[in-house]
Formats: structure tokens, sequence, C-alpha cells
């Protein structure tokens, strides 16, 4: 994949508005679950959900990516029912008072169906289109924006395997895949954006091949959404085990991201990530 003909998207659209990428997007997290990586149990009460949400908003989020299962690695599934206990309620609560777009974290088709109902506009897929069937074809029906991510294996043994011939040209090849899965669906390009899943079936060693890298993936002319926020490559390189010490590792890798192309960074620390992210596009932008 080369810059060749490469022609920058300016929006990226949802099924409610199209966001400019005329600068960084920041999607804050908000997931509640009891066993998240980073801040599993956090926000499990709807009403300090529903307020960390606010506040993210009011700190610059461009986003908020709403999930109701951890993905970390080695976590189990949960069921679509209980998914849906969790975010449902939240999505319906925040729908009428944020600004921002409402993102989905989900596989699951029937989750993302409920979700984009109560409010949510973007479907945060995983697994690129490649776990549900049925998704691709609710995303196009909806025309809500979606993210199609690469990884390998589910996150209970995605980490069981994480050596690559190529590391890129397979993380292209699989984002294909998924694009071309969109596409056949009937997903408008202008609703798609990409991300090569830091973290999701890789090594350290990859993760940082990765973000040097990351520019390769600008051949796709579409929206690159790269998620390091607080991730165990970071602490393992810096040496930092508590997740809540990994701020600046984030930074960093936020910071080169902006400057290899990534139009949208999913981050915890919104307003830090925030000026992190502007400040690099300044730079990169004048």
């Amino acid at each position: 994949m080369t810059l060749e003909g490469f022609s920058a998207p300016v929006t990226w659209k949802t099924s409610r508005r199209s966001l400019s990428l005329s600068r960084p997007l920041i999607m804050g997290i908000l997931n509640l679950t009891p066993d998240s990586f980073s801040d599993g149990g956090l926000c499990s009460d709807p009403d300090r959900a529903f307020e960390k949400a606010l506040q993210m908003e009011e700190d610059g989020a461009d986003i908020i990516d709403i999930g109701g299962e951890s993905t970390r690695p080695g976590a189990a599934e949960v069921t679509a029912d209980e998914e849906l206990r969790r975010i449902i309620p939240v999505i319906e609560r925040l729908a009428g008072r944020l600004k921002c777009a409402i993102s989905v974290d989900t596989w699951k088709s029937s989750v993302a169906g409920s979700a984009l109902s109560a409010g949510a506009e973007i479907i945060n897929d995983i697994s690129g289109f490649n776990f549900d069937p049925l998704m691709a074809g609710l995303a196009a029906a909806s025309g809500a924006g979606v993210v199609l991510m690469h990884t390998r294996g589910r996150p209970e043994n995605m980490q069981q395997d994480t050596s690559y011939d190529d590391l890129m040209t397979e993380i292209t090849a699989s984002l294909r895949a998924s694009l071309a899965t969109a596409r056949e669906a009937g997903v408008s390009d202008e609703c798609i954006a990409i991300d090569p899943g830091i973290g999701f079936g890789k090594s350290v060693s990859g993760n940082l091949e990765l973000v040097r890298r990351l520019a390769e993936l600008s051949g796709f002319g579409l929206p690159v959404l790269v998620g390091p926020s607080r991730k165990s490559f970071i602490g393992t390189v810096l040496g930092r085990k508590r997740t809540d010490d990994r701020l600046y590792g984030t930074a960093a890798v936020v910071a080169l991201s902006v400057s290899h192309g990534a139009s949208i960074l999913r981050v915890h620390d919104v307003r830090a990530m925030r000026d992190v992210a502007d400040m690099a596009h300044a730079v990169m932008h004048g």
C-alpha cells in the first residue's frame, strides 16, 4: 500500500451527520463493563456513566464510544442480552443530552441494531464484519458510520499467535477483505473508517511497527482510527504496570499517529489527548 493517488477524506458520514476531519477526531471510551483492562467497573453504574460521558464531551470529545463487552486479551464473551442491559439505558439517556456523536462498540448485529435505535450513529466492530454475518447488512440499511478493525482470533485467544511474516501486508489484506464485505452489502465508503487494531493479536514489537508504518494505510483513502490508549505495549516499553501510569506513553503514540495520518483517536483521557492531537496536527499542517 503506497501513497500514490491518495486523496485524504474530508468528512466521515454517520447515520445522523457528517463529521469534519479538518482536525483529528477524539473518540472517548465509555466502558460499561466490570472487566475492561483499564477502567473495568468504573462506569458500571448508569448515573456515573452518564456523568462521565458529559464530562468527556466538555473535555473535547467528538464521539463517545459505548461498550458493554470487554475485548481485552483473554476476555470471555458475554451474551447479547447482557450487553444490551448494560448499554441501552445509558445510550437512550445520553442521546437526548449529548451534542457529539455516539458510537456503539460491539460485533453483534442485534446489539448494534438496538443501540442505533436508541440513539447511536456509529458501529465500532472489532471484527471488521467477520464475527457476525448480519452486521454488514445492518450497517448498510441504517447508514451508520462504521469502524472496520483488524484482529486475529477472538479476545479470548487473540494473543496466542502474534507472529506475522509481514505485519502490514497481512493487516492491509484483512482490511481489504472487510472493506469488500461492507461494500458488497451496500455500505458507502463515505461511512467507513479503518482501524489496524493496536493490541489485538499483536506483540509489543508488532504494535510499535504498526505505529511506525501507519502512513501505509493512507492508501485506502479512508479515515484511519487508532486506539493505543493505556495499552499493555506502552506499559511494557516504559515499565508502567498500572494502566493509569501510561498517560505520557499514550500521548507519544497519539502524537505520532496523527503525524502518520490518523484521523480518529480512541482514548480514555479525553482532555489531555485533545491537546496532544490538536498540537500534533498543528505542527504537521500549520
